[in-house]
């Protein structure tokens, strides 16, 4: 096929308007489960504070002589632990003429830069939570608070390589060890041990790697097919055991060399203030605008959860 004489192209057209959609797609992963699962509570203080409390050891030689004089048991006192508030933030700052113009995908630039900070925001404190092996941090004038780390907390009922933290209380962290492959005896292992120490677990986060090799777990190591539906699968969503019945996640921002076994209603997240906007003084012909939360990782019992660390990711 041949061109006509003359015909006047594309090529050479000037006037053409662009064909930009008014969508803007984006794949970056925005879910946060440990976020999303835990409770929330409030905060008014920097160093926010709570307490727990244990039980005397069941006793089998409790009987009693009939009659006899009663004395009061010695009392158990609570216990007081506390974590501190970090700060976290984003700003974003667009110029006069950017928020004049005409946009594709979204009507306020401001508005959408906004949302996308606000997201981002997110999934540092995701990041921060269960994602890092970070202890407390005071903090003063020259260096930010930190607030302690999933990591830093769960201390007994555990399977690793490393050593735990000294402490449970949100001071020490994590010794990492040489990292082997993950097996369900190991998460037996911790699941028995939770039970023990009164725990009921309900939800368990994996990486992306060992998620799948949950998959291949006893029972669950065939895939099965579905004819009728076209369908194949071969992944485990729920693990249902000796010690009850746990949902499993994977969770893109936690270490992937950890298994995290939870209780999700002895963590929560405290906010001394949760995600506030703040407008910025204006700085020549630009506008700025400060999220901010700042927070605490509340641990209200760290032996109704553990952990098997210290593994294999590829």
């Amino acid at each position: 096929m041949t061109l006509e004489t003359n015909a006047f192209t594309t090529y050479a057209a000037i006037g053409n308007r662009e064909d930009l959609a008014d969508i803007i797609y984006n794949v970056d992963p925005t879910d946060t489960p440990f976020m999303s699962g835990v409770e929330t509570d409030k905060s008014t203080a920097v160093n926010h504070e709570w307490q727990t409390q244990a039980l005397a050891a069941a006793s089998s030689a409790n009987a009693q002589l009939e009659g006899d004089a009663i004395t009061a048991d010695t009392a158990t006192a609570t216990v007081r632990l506390g974590n501190i508030n970090q700060i976290s933030r984003k700003t974003p700052r667009v110029t006069g003429t950017q928020q004049a113009v005409e946009h594709a995908g979204r009507d306020d630039e401001m508005a959408y830069q906004e949302v996308l900070k606000g997201k981002e925001l997110k999934r540092d404190m995701e990041t921060i939570l269960v994602g890092t092996n970070q202890a407390k941090v005071t903090g003063n004038s020259t260096t930010a608070r930190l607030t302690a780390s999933v990591l830093s907390w769960i201390k007994t009922n555990t399977s690793k390589a490393g050593s735990d933290p000294t402490t449970a209380d949100g001071l020490g962290t994590r010794t990492d060890g040489t990292q082997r492959a993950f097996t369900e005896a190991q998460l037996k292992t911790v699941l028995n041990a939770i039970w023990t120490s009164g725990g009921k677990p309900d939800v368990i986060m994996t990486g992306g790697f060992n998620k799948q090799v949950f998959s291949t777990f006893t029972g669950r190591s065939t895939p099965q097919e579905d004819a009728t539906k076209k369908k194949s699968t071969a992944s485990v969503d729920v693990y249902e055991g000796d010690f009850g019945t746990q949902r499993i996640i994977a969770n893109r921002f936690q270490r992937p060399r950890d298994v995290l076994v939870f209780q999700m209603d002895m963590w929560a997240i405290a906010y001394l203030r949760k995600f506030v906007t703040i407008d910025l003084a204006k700085t020549g012909d630009s506008t700025s605008k400060s999220l901010i939360s700042e927070y605490a990782l509340e641990a209200r019992n760290e032996k109704s959860s553990g952990g098997v660390f210290d593994l294999t990711t590829s």
